[in-house]
């Protein structure tokens, strides 16, 4: 076998099989699950410890314990239930019974006679004699023993694959491998740090080859917990100075439209002078931080956060006039047609619209005479506002001069997607709304580019909307609610989480409860259905006659759940609602109470899930969306919350959004405060993080 040279001593650029007993199937494999190199290897963490201390005292005592172990005899006794006794001594000699009634076949030909084992678990005396029922074993030998890889203090278990084991790298084959990585960092090679000096001093830590020997072979308990909290810090002040990095690399690219300085926007004034509302002053003050920010020579990037009905949509097209007078292209981007059709007719019916605002909407449920037409408004500028869905984003679509990017609901789209569209324009601005208040851990890391924005101000004279629990057996005096005050004038929405009913899900499907309700419940009323299988123009007709008061009660899945804005409708059932998330029943809920009349949801469950509990509860007790997205983030985590894959989130390899926010905004803004990485550190980043989200520039 050819002898392994490599010049380097810098563990990040040392292949890993520079270890012996590294073969090529080893190798193929560790690269498969991107252990490429030393580093890669050192940082392939346990899953979980358990502790070998082995006791070495004469006098045993019951309880949790791990001993040293050798077989003297063993034998299958029958009896009302079979059991296989294996009789040992420990290494003081203290006879003791291991006890299995499951696995037995295994254990008879596993645990050989003479052979010494470690055994872990619950020691118990028996008639005198101690004894362990099923403990954890694991064969050792002398060297072992000496080494101390696999015994003898707190151990680490790491993941294994069936790949990995074919070759021999199960939880012990690994321990052996990254045991003898680690003796070579303690002699001879290089672990740079990553982390700038200054950090290190202010919070005391040790250095990067302590830390990565501790957090594979502790200590103790306490040095464990330090080395863990090292390398979490670590991984979230490199990604904060990722996002930091993406706000700085956006100042190097230079505008090539100039719109600005804006000035003061006389389409704005007239805005404000026409409305039949003043503005809140969190809204006056949203625009002025946007339009103040944009006004230099690079791009900018604001994430528009807003509860629902905080106004978020005439925030945004505030600012769209300011480029539109100043003749630039603004497109804004939402995920669904509905709500694209929702902010076309609002904005073409608000009062102030002046002659020069030239609006045009783009969905995949256009003609394609009329698709043609628009493309060929867009391409020529003689469009200036466009609004649409992932239509927008086609190859067929070409912007004359696209120079602000509105996306809304930004959490249905992937990071992709809106680079797409930002990318038809020439380096535009970027407005990224989202009813969905994001808790600030997520914030500052995920969406960390992105300079923050809150409306938390509701317009005058919304009240808040009253949510009531329910259960099935209340649903008689449910309806007789809903006739009360849909006969006093009032609309109802009736929301359903499926459109047809399956043999899986025992749900109320809407198409069903359509029929009855509409045949059963409320004959004397105009009842409709709407849902996403729809055709567009059907699916508008619909809310057309509903916003316009035609359809007394909406039966709909969730493809109202955001943007609708019908103010007469003061009533939300919402059936089986333990089958939604947090952010989705608040955002039902803020399809009512738009107007000044008081409103209802109603939460429909009988479910007894302690998780639905938590959730319905959370709901009826907060009206605050900032609040609930807290409550969200801690039981469902970022991932379920956001979408791992869709936003980018780091796949983190210790650190938790939940559990270590305090952490997330003391790195996040030390990472502000430190943006000057070594080479080592920025190598690091663009190893961890930079998939799916951004390099950094040679």
């Amino acid at each position: 076998m050819a002898i392994k040279i490599h010049s380097s001593k810098i563990i990040s650029d040392l292949p890993v099989e520079v270890l012996s007993g590294l073969g090529e199937a080893k190798k193929k494999v560790l690269n498969k699950i991107n252990i490429k190199t030393i580093e890669d290897l050192l940082y392939y963490f346990p899953r979980r410890y358990v502790d070998r201390s082995i006791h070495d005292q004469f006098f045993l005592q019951e309880g949790p314990i791990t001993l040293l172990v050798k077989i003297q005899s063993s034998y299958l006794a029958h009896g009302r239930k079979s059991r296989f006794i294996v009789n040992c001594k420990t290494i003081q000699g203290n006879p003791i019974i291991l006890l299995f009634f499951n696995g037995i076949q295994y254990y008879r030909y596993a645990l050989k006679k003479d052979k010494t084992y470690i055994v872990s678990g619950k020691l118990e005396m028996f008639r005198g004699t101690p004894q362990m029922i099923h403990p954890e074993i694991e064969a050792i030998d002398q060297e072992d023993l000496d080494n101390a890889i696999h015994s003898g203090g707190i151990i680490p278990i790491y993941s294994t694959t069936e790949a990995l084991k074919k070759v021999g790298l199960d939880s012990r084959g690994l321990r052996k491998l990254i045991h003898q990585a680690i003796q070579k960092i303690q002699k001879e090679w290089i672990v740079p740090e990553l982390i700038p000096e200054n950090l290190r001093k202010k919070y005391q830590f040790p250095s990067r080859k302590d830390v990565l020997i501790q957090i594979h072979y502790p200590d103790n308990k306490e040095s464990l917990k330090i080395a863990r909290r090292v390398l979490k810090y670590e991984e979230l002040f490199l990604f904060g100075a990722l996002m930091h990095r993406k706000k700085e690399i956006r100042k190097s690219f230079d505008r090539e439209l100039k719109p600005l300085p804006f000035g003061q926007s006389k389409l704005f004034e007239t805005l404000q002078k026409n409305l039949p509302f003043k503005l809140t002053q969190g809204q006056i003050d949203a625009i002025k931080k946007i339009i103040d920010g944009c006004q230099k020579e690079y791009m900018s990037a604001y994430l528009l956060q807003g509860d629902v009905g905080s106004g978020k949509t005439l925030v945004a097209f505030a600012c769209a006039l300011h480029y539109i007078e100043n003749g630039i292209q603004v497109a804004l981007m939402a995920p669904t047609e509905i709500l694209a059709r929702q902010h076309y007719n609002t904005l073409t019916t608000l009062p102030g619209l002046l002659p020069g605002v030239h609006l045009d909407i783009l969905t995949a449920g256009e003609s394609k005479k009329n698709k043609e037409k628009t493309l060929d408004r867009i391409k020529r500028g003689d469009s200036n506002f466009i609004i649409g869905t992932h239509s927008l984003i086609e190859d067929s679509v070409t912007f004359f001069n696209l120079g602000l990017v509105i996306i809304d609901e930004q959490h249905r789209f992937g990071v992709n997607q809106r680079e797409l569209l930002r990318k038809k324009g020439r380096n535009p601005d970027l407005i990224t709304m989202t009813a969905t208040p994001i808790p600030r851990s997520l914030c500052l890391t995920i969406f960390g580019d992105l300079e923050p924005v809150y409306l938390k101000e509701k317009p005058a004279g919304r009240k808040p909307v009253k949510t009531l629990w329910l259960k099935e057996k209340q649903r008689k005096g449910l309806y007789k609610s809903i006739r009360k005050y849909v006969s006093q004038g009032r609309q109802c929405y009736i929301v359903y989480p499926v459109i047809e009913e399956s043999e899986k899900l025992d749900l109320r499907a809407a198409t069903e409860a359509y029929e009855e309700l509409k045949n059963v419940i409320f004959p004397d009323f105009r009842v409709e259905l709407i849902h996403g299988r729809m055709k567009s123009d059907e699916r508008e007709k619909i809310m057309q006659d509903f916003r316009n008061g035609k359809i007394h009660i909406l039966v709909s899945t969730t493809v109202i759940e955001v943007g609708v804005d019908v103010p007469n409708a003061t009533i939300m059932v919402i059936e089986h609602a333990e089958r939604f998330g947090i952010s989705q029943l608040h955002q039902l809920r803020g399809r009512v109470g738009r107007g000044s009349e008081e409103s209802f949801c109603i939460l429909m469950s009988d479910s007894d899930s302690e998780t639905a509990k938590e959730r319905l509860e959370a709901i009826v007790n907060n009206q605050d969306g900032f609040e609930l997205a807290e409550i969200d983030l801690r039981i469902r985590g970022p991932g379920e919350l956001l979408g791992i894959k869709q936003h980018g989130l780091p796949d983190f390899k210790l650190a938790d959004f939940v559990k270590d926010r305090k952490l997330v905004e003391i790195s996040y803004q030390d990472a502000m405060e430190n943006p000057h990485l070594n080479e080592f550190a920025i190598k690091f980043i663009q190893k961890s993080f930079s998939e799916g989200i951004m390099v950094f520039p040679n």
